[in-house]
């Protein structure tokens, strides 16, 4: 939970670094990130495949290979990574230009998103490792790794946005390149630390077998399908907002970015119940792992709700941190209120989402996520947004809605408990 409270604080600490430079360069900013996050998301999936066998070997006792589903996710970063940064990069300009509002919006964009394209790789490590760690119960590594990690980013990107010590200002792809080597950074931290401790749990030692190989791949296929069209979707969402004005995409930048403040502790609250259901997993107490479930989503809606709490009671004081002209203040403060109102709602659902996958039940989850904002949202919200003239409040109304029917489809999937049958 600290590990990803420290992410969220340097989230918006960037937001309010590149939302100095105008609207236009957040938009940009905006767009580029969420484009980024459509080219890492088939990797981030490594991180809950590494992790669910990671915490069956811890449950199963088998200490000699706690770390070689960690070599299978190296591994397979890597191979996954070259082709996914060849091909974004060739499709940079165009799907900017395609995504945006203006052409200025687009140039930032492209900008900012050609220099995210350079850490798919060090992604890829990075949730590969986040999964081991996790998985033996030793969050602080991971915890003490990102919050170096996210420090730096502020330093290197608020020194190459602004060309502060000499260096050039690159204003937003100053944003992407600064966060690009601080990731590297992260992940020569996570190498030095894992091969201290892990070499006898077979770190870089013992090669992994075609079916640790398969079992990463059952898991983190699914999850990096259902991670890359969530990240279209989202992209698709700020095209969708796009067509209402830029002024929309820009507060919508801000919204997300606040709502990501909210919900990191609770995926860091989802990873623990993924590591804690695999274990119980591992010793054959499919109750127990029940049991984890619940009480921690009880925990997570507790947290979320307590806070949520400034988003209805100070919204513009809130958004006043990001957004420097009023009337966009206006434009953002009944969507932040409502965003307030349905955060619980994400916090069952990032709870069942972790759980499950911890469990293995990796399609099930991407079935129903994709599902709900395909079929459902996206379409609802380009007929609320631009067709019927909405604007931004009737589109995060739409996704308040979509946040419910989530929540309820993966807590069916718990209770029914097919989950408990699935074997690593």
């Amino acid at each position: 939970m600290a590990a990803m409270a420290s992410q969220s604080l340097m989230n918006l600490v960037d937001a309010a670094m590149v939302g100095s430079l105008g609207g236009e360069a957040l938009a940009g900013v905006g767009l580029g990130g969420y484009a980024s996050f459509i080219a890492i998301s088939m990797v981030i999936g490594l991180g809950a495949g590494v992790q669910a066998m990671v915490a069956r070997r811890k449950g199963e006792r088998d200490r000699a290979n706690y770390a070689v589903p960690l070599n299978a996710g190296l591994v397979l970063g890597l191979a996954f990574a070259l082709p996914i940064s060849v091909i974004f990069a060739l499709a940079s300009a165009p799907m900017m230009t395609f995504l945006a509002p203006t052409a200025g919006v687009a140039e930032v964009g492209s900008d900012y998103f050609d220099m995210r394209l350079l850490s798919v790789w060090a992604v890829a490590m990075n949730f590969s490792y986040r999964g081991y760690w996790n998985g033996i119960n030793r969050s602080g590594v991971y915890m003490r790794t990102l919050v170096i990690t996210h420090v730096a980013n502020v330093i290197f990107s608020y020194g190459l946005i602004f060309g502060a010590w000499g260096l050039p200002a690159l204003g937003g792809a100053g944003a992407g390149l600064g966060t690009s080597l601080a990731l590297y950074l992260g992940s020569a931290l996570y190498l030095l630390q894992t091969w201290r401790a892990a070499r006898k749990h077979g770190f870089l030692r013992a090669r992994p077998s075609r079916a640790t190989l398969r079992n990463i791949l059952r898991i983190s296929l699914p999850n990096g399908v259902q991670q890359f069209f969530f990240a279209t979707g989202l992209t698709v969402l700020f095209w969708i907002i796009g067509r209402v004005g830029a002024d929309e995409v820009a507060v919508a930048h801000i919204l997300i970015t606040l709502i990501l403040f909210l919900i990191l502790p609770a995926i860091g609250l989802g990873l623990s119940a993924a590591s804690l259901v695999g274990q119980a997993l591992g010793r054959r107490d499919a109750d127990d792992a029940y049991r984890w479930g619940w009480d921690v989503t009880r925990l997570a809606v507790s947290l979320l709700f307590v806070l949520a709490l400034p988003m209805w009671l100070v919204p513009d004081l809130i958004l006043g941190l990001f957004l420097k002209q009023p009337a966009l203040v206006e434009l953002g403060r009944a969507p932040l209120m409502i965003t307030g109102l349905a955060i619980c709602l994400d916090g069952v659902a990032i709870i069942f989402t972790q759980a499950l996958l911890g469990a293995g039940a990796a399609r099930s989850v991407m079935v129903v996520t994709l599902a709900v904002q395909w079929f459902f949202f996206l379409p609802l919200a380009y007929i609320i947004g631009p067709v019927l003239g909405y604007g931004l409040l009737g589109i995060w109304l739409a996704q308040a809605f979509q946040r419910l029917i989530t929540s309820l489809l993966l807590s069916g999937l718990w209770i029914k408990r097919g989950w408990a049958h699935i074997e690593l």
